[in-house]
């Protein structure tokens, strides 16, 4: 059972610089036109993970792209920001975050 005071006992500057598989980084830093991959499915089959997208307008809590890989590809998208729980940690936390990270290279196998 986790306990609720254990809260205290992690700063804000640990929380922020886990960097936890699946997860993006605290501070995600993006650019029109930048390549991104989704790392959460959150419109099958349109938005899998792993689909790479391009940049298109960045809002506060929206990201504009269009999709560059796939069937969809040339399809213009909007990636909310979502609540993002990890599970395998000793203490609860809660991250809203964009379900993305830069994608700098991508391996076919």
């Amino acid at each position: 059972m986790r306990n609720p005071d254990d809260v205290v006992n992690y700063p804000t500057e640990f929380l922020n610089s886990l960097e936890l598989p699946g997860f993006p980084p605290h501070n995600l830093q993006l650019k029109v036109g930048t390549v991104i991959m989704i790392l959460r499915n959150l419109n099958p089959p349109r938005l899998c993970n792993g689909t790479r997208l391009s940049v298109k307008i960045l809002m506060p809590n929206l990201i504009e792209a269009t999709i560059i890989n796939g069937k969809y590809a040339g399809e213009n998208v909007c990636i909310p920001r979502i609540p993002m729980i990890p599970t395998d940690l000793p203490f609860d936390f809660k991250r809203l975050q964009f379900p993305v990270r830069l994608a700098f290279a991508v391996t076919i196998a």
